[in-house]
Parts: structure tokens; sequence; C-alpha cells
């Protein structure tokens, strides 16, 4: 199973839900059955590396986006994966409004899988201070729970049919 983690440019949310999803699979055994990835709807900053905050908060917790690089959400990507998670509804908007006829199924509010959450949007930390990057990763933790619960029994599906 894929899973892409959308936001606007590839630098906090998304990288931030890529590297706690990275670690969580790992722990939960589905390591070589789940591949993540994240991008951005913006281009700008295309081969960058997380922000240096988000980095910082996520090491503090164990999680390294050291060798995470931003990238543009592509075309390919809706055939590609099996989910686009959407950081917040103006991500959600654009990947549905660009999602080809038979893809728009495969894209998803990133927070639908964090029901003990009462918001539908991860917010965006760039503008504010370091606690902003530490409720990302709350956010991100308990959102990434609750998709691996959800994946399980379909990822558990393919293995077998795999054999």
């Amino acid at each position: 199973m894929k899973i892409l983690f959308v936001c606007t440019g590839n630098i906090c949310r998304s990288p931030t839900a890529e590297g706690v999803a990275r670690r969580w699979i790992a722990m939960s055994g589905l390591e070589g059955q789940v591949h993540v990835e994240s991008a951005g709807i913006s281009g700008h900053h295309v081969g960058e590396s997380p922000d240096p905050r988000s980095q910082t908060a996520a090491q503090r917790r164990g999680y390294d986006l050291s060798r995470l690089r931003a990238r543009k959400v592509e075309p390919r990507d809706f055939a590609e994966f099996d989910l686009l998670l959407a950081m917040d509804r103006d991500h959600f908007h654009y990947l549905r409004d660009k999602a080809p006829e038979g893809t728009r199924h495969k894209v998803r509010m990133f927070l639908s899988f964090a029901p003990r959450v009462s918001r539908d949007d991860v917010p965006d930390p760039y503008y504010g201070g370091a606690k902003g990057f530490d409720a990302v990763l709350d956010l991100c933790e308990e959102a990434v729970q609750g998709l691996l619960e959800e994946i399980r029994p379909e990822v558990e599906r393919r293995r077998r049919s795999a054999v």
C-alpha cells in the first residue's frame, strides 16, 4: 500500500506526517508492506529539507526528517498512490480538483483517521512559534495510529494474495 501525505510546500506538515508514519510502520511490523512519501501542492521548496523547526521538534521525539526533500504533487501520484492525504481543506480541494476521473476516492483528509481529534485541519506552523510544530507532531501521531489501524486489514489481505 502506498500513501502520500500532502501539504502546501512539503517542508512542515507533510514531511512530519511522513516521518511519524515511517517510524510507526516499522514499529507495527508493516515495513515493506506500506510505503509512504510526502509532497506539496506548491513547487516553491522543491529539493529543500524540511523546515529546521520541524526537524528539531521531530528529533526531540525520535523522528528523523533529515533525509526528506520537498517535492511537488505530480499527475502520476494519483495513479501510483492508494491514498493521498490532505493536511487541510485547501489541500483536499486542490487534490480533488486535480484528481483524474476514477481516482477522487483516494483523496482524504489526514485527520479523518484521528476520530478523537475535534478538528479537520492540521494547522500550518510555519509562521508561528515552536509550540506549533509540537502541535503538528501531536496530530500526526494521533492520525498515523488511526491510519495504520484502518489500513491493516487491507495490507494483510494484499499480503496474503501475493503469497
